[in-house]
């Protein structure tokens, strides 16, 4: 049976990521009390007795002993397509702009966290992986700090694997799970770009790589089965090809699947399925 301390912490734990530094930084102060003020109203939903949801023809509430707080599944990272951390932070604290990620990581490797990991951030927008469709309600978007065109500093990446150990233990989120927005969102989104280093990432336990070694392609191998197999939503095949491309052969930006990237999808829809 969960006790009464730990049910206040599942009741009010959306509100306790972000009051420590609610006011440590002056040009965010307005934004942040919006951000507290927007919780506590999240928090009161929560702690509404008898429950006022969904269901409004079932009068006789018996409230459970046995649940927790819903975890993030996923991770999706971007690049910010924006020439600076403070212009993503004006973003982020500009109601008017309706985006926002759960982290934005600077050139220089900090690391803001802007939102209670277990809130819902709105990063991914229209976008499916597999049979997932509202990716926003399932993932942590990060956001790191690159105009689209350039590699990512070393800091940032030592900062982006450091955070990514966090979250993976913390919520035990699968490797395959760590994507791209450009996997989620062929042909609508190219982020992170080119530079994205996704194979070390992979090889720190953060996404899934490939080894084409004695691989052999079937005579009736379907590409873009493969492709739908792995995650992509294939309704465009051109655009899930190019956004696989992004991933996985990064050097390649064509629309066609040469022989050896057929090896890459072969060896990839095994360690998927």
């Amino acid at each position: 049976m969960i006790s009464t301390k730990e049910m206040k912490k599942i009741l009010f734990v959306v509100t306790a990521t972000l009051t420590i530094d609610s006011c440590s930084t002056k040009p965010y102060k307005a934004s942040n009390k919006i951000y507290k003020k927007q919780a506590k109203a999240f928090a009161k939903i929560m702690a509404t007795y008898p429950l006022e949801d969904s269901v409004t023809d079932a009068p006789k509430f018996i409230g459970t002993t046995n649940f927790n707080l819903r975890k993030p599944n996923f991770v999706i990272l971007h690049h910010t397509a924006q020439n600076s951390c403070e212009q993503t932070l004006t973003a982020f604290t500009t109601v008017k702009s309706e985006v926002s990620a759960h982290y934005l990581i600077c050139k220089d490797g900090t690391v803001h966290h802007m939102l209670s990991d277990y809130l819902r951030a709105w990063q991914a927008g229209v976008s499916r992986w597999g049979n997932a469709t509202d990716i926003n309600s399932l993932s942590i978007g990060i956001e790191i700090d690159n105009n689209g065109f350039e590699p990512f500093t070393d800091a940032q990446i030592n900062s982006l694997l450091q955070l990514l150990d966090r979250l993976k233990r913390a919520y035990n989120i699968p490797a395959a799970n760590f994507i791209g927005h450009a996997d989620i969102a062929p042909g609508r989104k190219v982020d992170p770009n080119k530079y994205f280093p996704w194979q070390k990432l992979a090889e720190s336990g953060f996404g899934i790589w490939y080894d084409t070694t004695g691989v052999q392609v079937p005579v009736d191998f379907d590409a873009v089965q493969a492709l739908r197999i792995i995650g992509y939503d294939v309704k465009k095949p051109e655009a899930a090809i190019q956004s696989f491309k992004l991933h996985f052969v990064q050097n390649d930006s064509t629309k066609e699947i040469s022989d050896d990237e057929k090896k890459i999808l072969v060896d990839l829809e095994k360690k998927y399925q």
